[in-house]
């Protein structure tokens, strides 16, 4: 209601006096009269006053002023049409009192519907309230948590739509007054804005945090996103204390992971805006643009002029300018990453952060200064795994101290893995585009393909062939996992064929290549989780069984040098059962020491500078391996370079045995070149000579070297079930015997080959072995 008041009076006084004295006090009450404007006096000296000062001046003073209040009625409802009416009626009637006058201007009457506030509970850091349902217009007592006898209200406002005031805890004392106070205050989806608001409140005036009370913080806000929906305002809530805790004078090195990951989640869960949003705090600013795909050009992100204490200045799809400290452009080929939409799908989202807090990131390496703000792009909801662009994502990057001595800048990524997790800058893959003395821009990249595992240069290649080396690399290893699984059953389930050492060595070290066949293929699924556990685990189960490998290929080579050259008095006890205790603890020693040593070797390299998302450690393809590069060099390099170098030692050991034993024949026995040729080559994969292509993976031909390393130890598997079950005449005959049916099948023999399949070691007090042109040719043909 507008109204016009003549004369001098305290207009809520006067008007409280009119209403009631206007209405009928036995059926209506007036509740909650509130002045909605300030009381503003005008002067109109064209009308006639009451007021008259001593020198005769008349002055005359009307005061405009908006109220809205509150008619409860004492009477049926059922015409409420009537009703207002006749409020209407009574309230635009004249009113005079002395020298006050009341003049109605206009009046808007609404019917009340909701009439009680619901019950409600609230979490603060005064305790735990339960508000019970209250009636509109009426107060809410409770006792305080800490002190029963102190009481809090809260009052029940009576309107359009009804609701709680703000509830009055001043007579209550605080239930928590320090960080680890939280610790006894659950989350929940009703409380989570409280809890923040809670937080901000300790953090306030708080400018160091212990390292137990990072913990506690991090944890409830990791709780709040969890189990809260992230609206705009919870999110820059959120940011808030981020921005906050990274501008106390805290250690933050430890839990750099965790605010990271807690910032990616804010952007990728918050709902309730339109097309983008930006969340912009002293010391961190986040952007989220949601995307329509078949719509997206091109992207960019900026930050100007950037001073400690003052809040980032943001611009979206702008060139940069002068004072740009950070810029980021996504090019137009990021559109085929993004899924199809659809009414059960969500857009995709990109988002950007930058964070103005270089401590942040400190790193535990000496001799390396983080010159730069640090910035970061991700995709929400893409439809596959970011990487192989046709065109480079591109950062730029202004240097908080410029580089006019030009010192060598080196281009870097946050490696969540580094450090036993804690996340440490790594330069893998990274490259720099150009520099200057105030910026530089840099682009990065990821090896995924079979060579990672042998790749003495540990350089990237370029995106189309590192995308036919993972076809290559991922159909290889997906047919050799098929044949090898052939080749251990058929040698396993047939007694007959595993009776010899050599056959039991080829069972151990065909599981050994499955092992690593397998591990390699769900490395990339597993690393996708995002969980630094699970990522150490699938990196040390593959360098587990890439060191098996290596092992069981050198176990067949002591094997051969045994059987071949040094035939005689040779009596090895529990042989094959060693040689087990070799080839899969030897492995399993060191991986135990690497993780008990440096833990951190093990993780894998990002395609982004930040990891998105509170569970995920990136959208882009990861590959979990050994990122230490001394671990490598030494742990697989030089272990793999010992044992190829001892089976070359025995590779031409062997040859010239076998060539004196050919020479030595009878005349008319000698095998022709293809039998010659084969044995070769089986004696090269089974000695895994094919692996000594990797420490030739550098220089001009590394491209190629690598196209022949991952065509031919992907397949060694195939190789193997090739010369050693699809080549051996007793591995056809057993098939045929068990497996075959009608005129193929074979009726079961008795008694001994005439040939053995393999030479076998002669037990101590045999002194003589004789060889022939059959043994010969067997152990040649059908190495395993």
């Amino acid at each position: 209601m507008n109204v016009s008041i003549t004369g001098d009076c305290d207009p809520e006084q006067i008007l409280s006096t009119w209403l009631n004295s206007s209405l009928p006090g036995d059926t209506m009450t007036v509740l909650d009269l509130q002045l909605l404007l300030p009381k503003a006096p005008s002067y109109h000296p064209d009308r006639q006053s009451n007021l008259t000062t001593t020198d005769g001046v008349h002055i005359y003073r009307v005061a405009r002023e908006s109220c809205i209040f509150q008619v409860q009625v004492m009477m049926s409802p059922s015409d409420t049409q009537k009703i207002e009416e006749q409020i209407r009626h009574l309230l635009l009637l004249p009113y005079n009192n002395a020298s006050i006058t009341i003049a109605t201007e206009d009046i808007k009457i609404s019917r009340i519907l909701i009439l009680k506030c619901n019950a409600e509970t609230c979490q603060t850091r005064k305790g735990l309230f339960e508000w019970p349902a209250t009636s509109g217009g009426k107060n809410a007592t409770r006792p305080c948590p800490k002190n029963p006898r102190r009481y809090a209200t809260r009052h029940c406002k009576l309107c359009l739509s009804t609701h709680w005031m703000v509830p009055d805890l001043e007579d209550c004392p605080p239930v928590v007054e320090t960080i680890p106070d939280l610790d006894h205050i659950k989350v929940t989806a009703d409380n989570a804005l409280d809890v923040v608001e809670m937080i901000a409140g300790l953090l306030r005036n708080q400018s160091t945090l212990l390292y137990q009370e990072l913990v506690t913080v991090l944890n409830k806000l990791e709780d709040i996103l969890k189990l809260s929906v992230v609206t705009p305002d919870l999110g820059q809530a959120l940011i808030n204390i981020i921005s906050d805790i990274l501008e106390s004078d805290s250690n933050l090195l430890p839990f750099t992971n965790i605010i990271l990951n807690i910032t990616e989640a804010v952007g990728d869960r918050m709902v309730g805006y339109e097309g983008f949003s930006n969340l912009v705090a002293s010391a961190i600013a986040i952007s989220v643009v949601d995307v329509v795909p078949g719509q997206f050009g091109s992207l960019t992100f900026g930050v100007s002029s950037y001073r400690a204490g003052t809040k980032p200045e943001i611009f979206i799809n702008k060139h940069p300018f002068n004072g740009t400290v950070a810029f980021i452009s996504l090019p137009s080929v990021l559109q085929h990453s993004f899924p199809q939409n659809s009414l059960n799908q969500s857009l995709p989202r990109v988002q950007f952060q930058f964070y103005g807090i270089p401590m942040l990131f400190k790193s535990s390496e000496k001799g390396q200064t983080l010159n730069t703000f640090v910035v970061s792009a991700s995709v929400t909801n893409a439809s596959s795994q970011i990487k192989d662009l046709d065109e480079d994502v591109k950062v730029t990057l202004h240097h908080l101290i410029p580089n006019t001595l030009h010192r060598d800048v080196q281009c870097v990524y946050w490696n969540f893995n580094k450090n036993n997790g804690q996340g440490g800058w790594d330069d893998f893959g990274c490259r720099k585009y150009n520099s200057s003395s105030d910026y530089t821009t840099c682009l990065c990249d990821h090896l995924t393909n079979f060579g990672v595992l042998l790749d003495i240069s540990r350089t990237q290649v370029d995106p189309a062939n590192e995308q036919i080396l993972t076809i290559i690399t991922f159909v290889g290893c997906g047919v050799s996992s098929l044949f090898l699984g052939i080749t251990v059953l058929t040698y396993t389930v047939f007694e007959k064929l595993r009776r010899d050492y050599p056959s039991q060595i080829l069972i151990n070290l065909s599981l050994a290549l499955l092992g690593l066949n397998l591990a390699f293929l769900v490395n990339s699924w597993l690393s996708s989780w995002g969980l630094y556990a699970l990522c150490v685990a699938a990196a040390s189960t593959l360098h587990y069984f890439v060191l098996a490998s290596f092992t069981w290929m050198g176990l067949e080579a002591v094997n051969m040098y045994f059987a071949l050259v040094k035939v005689f008095n040779v009596y090895v006890p529990s042989y094959i059962l060693k040689f087990c205790a070799l080839g899969w603890g030897l492995p399993l020693m060191i991986c135990i020491l690497v993780l008990i040593t440096n833990r951190g070797a093990y993780g894998s390299h990002l395609y982004t500078l930040a990891q998105p998302s509170l569970e995920s450690l990136d959208n882009s393809d990861n590959f979990c391996w050994l990122q230490d590069n001394v671990t490598f060099y030494v742990s697989v390099v030089g272990y793999a370079a010992f044992v190829f170098l001892f089976n070359i030692a025995v590779f031409v050991v062997v040859l010239i045995q076998i060539r004196h034993m050919r020479v030595n024949s009878p005349a008319g026995t000698h095998s022709g070149l293809m039998h010659d040729l084969k044995g070769v080559v089986s004696l090269t994969l089974l000695l895994g000579l094919t692996w000594t292509v990797g420490f030739f993976t550098w220089g001009p031909a590394r491209v190629v070297l690598l196209y022949l390393f991952s065509g031919l130890n992907t397949l060694q598997g195939l190789f193997i079930f090739f010369f050693h079950c699809l080549m051996k005449e007793n591995v056809r005959k057993q098939w045929r015997i068990h497996l075959c049916f009608g005129r193929f099948r074979l009726e079961e023999y008795s008694g001994t080959t005439a040939t053995h399949s393999m030479i076998q070691l002669m037990p101590r007090h045999q002194l003589t072995l004789k060889f022939t042109k059959s043994t010969v040719k067997s152990y040649t043909g059908s190495l395993c």
